[in-house]
């Protein structure tokens, strides 16, 4: 073969992508990143908030962002409301066209190179090298590969590793917030009959334009159109008759997420909160260990899936019992029913469970079973000084 031999051939130019192609490039390693879109961070499939504790680990640059959060309303199937509030930002709504970019650009200016309009569709393992082909025909050769190509990638599936066992789709349109209506909070609708399994959201980016979106398990575009014609006859937004984008969750994390020469992460190995549908922080903290162990085998020459295998010990060690807490805790609010979902609101106000949260400095944007045992820590004991009290 005479092909142009790279270090490492990243397949995806996501957040996940380019930073691992980053971290690569800054060791000294040739690296290629294959993007399948003209242009990085387009279409935007994400809602992108993102909390403040990724941006300080990964010392990113906040010019991408368009508001911070510090509050949220959370809402039930008759509209009960939660508040919750920070003194503190906990996270930013970020324009992910510009936060993709922002990412790609600081990869290109490591020394990466970035190939766009390039879609990869098999991937064969060798002796002494990975190709990498793509639609027009080309291949693309890296002594190692990392795959970060998203949810609906196959080419896991052609490295054995199998296909996600239970996911949700989501389905999301930018709107312009209508002059009679004032939106300056994020809005969460936990409604089985607008949302069956997750929630629904109405997340504000500028004084005039928000994101509308939601997950279901089947018919997401169908519930989302009428979630649309709600918040246009409350007369919240100007218009219903919008573009919506399609995208997809995996609940679970793939089995397997390395083999001989290659690493899988981000979306295309499943590592997405199945309590929010984020998937950036985790997916980061995937492609630094990615990139660790890519390193370790290129700078000792061992690509075996033995020396490979350290990239899923390393991240399961990190975010793996979040993601199996984060995994029962959705399949648990998905056996609920609306009229549940709503008494359990009514109990939360009556006794106090927000200001549990809101006064809270244990509780995190990120780490979501720290704020289930926090919550059970703080209101058992103020539940039964109620009860005592009460007898």
């Amino acid at each position: 073969m005479n092909r142009e031999l790279f270090d490492t051939v990243v397949v995806g130019a996501g957040p996940v992508g380019s930073y691992a192609a980053q971290q690569l490039a800054s060791y000294g390693f040739k690296v290629a990143v294959l993007e399948e879109h003209e242009r990085i961070g387009e279409p935007m499939q994400c809602t992108g908030i993102i909390g403040v504790e990724c941006f300080d680990r990964f010392h990113l640059s906040t010019e991408s962002v368009f508001r911070e959060v510090c509050s949220a309303r959370f809402l039930s199937p008759s509209r009960k409301m939660i508040h919750l509030q920070s003194e503190k930002t906990q996270a930013y709504i970020v324009n992910r066209t510009v936060f993709d970019c922002q990412l790609a650009n600081t990869a290109i200016e490591k020394g990466a190179r970035i190939f766009t309009s390039c879609k990869a569709n098999n991937v064969v393992i060798r002796s002494d090298r990975v190709s990498i082909f793509t639609d027009d025909g080309e291949t693309f050769d890296g002594r190692t590969a990392i795959i970060t190509s998203g949810f609906y990638s196959k080419l896991p599936q052609k490295l054995g590793m199998g296909k996600f066992r239970d996911f949700m789709m989501g389905a999301q349109a930018e709107v312009t917030i209508s002059d009679k209506t004032k939106l300056d909070e994020i809005e969460i609708y936990l409604d089985q009959d607008l949302a069956p399994g997750f929630f629904a959201w109405l997340v504000p980016t500028t004084t005039q334009r928000a994101l509308v979106g939601l997950f279901s398990r089947n018919t997401p575009r169908k519930h989302l159109r009428i979630f649309l014609t709600q918040l246009c006859d409350e007369e919240r937004i100007e218009s219903s008759e919008v573009n919506v984008m399609h995208g997809g969750i995996s609940l679970e994390t793939r089995g397997k997420t390395y083999t001989k020469r290659v690493i899988v992460a981000g979306d295309a190995a499943g590592q997405v909160k199945p309590t929010t549908g984020g998937g950036v922080y985790y997916g980061l903290i995937c492609a630094q260990f990615a990139a660790d162990v890519i390193k370790r085998a290129l700078t000792e020459d061992d690509f075996s899936e033995r020396l490979m295998s350290n990239y899923q010990k390393l991240w399961r060690k990190e975010i793996g019992r979040e993601l199996h807490n984060g995994y029962i805790a959705r399949r648990i609010y998905e056996k609920l029913s609306n009229n549940i979902i709503d008494q359990l609101f009514e109990f939360s106000l009556k006794k106090g469970i927000d200001d549990i949260i809101n006064e809270s400095d244990n509780i995190s944007f990120d780490w979501h079973s720290k704020a289930f045992f926090e919550i059970i820590k703080q209101a058992v004991p103020r539940l039964c000084k109620l009860k005592s009290t009460c007898i």
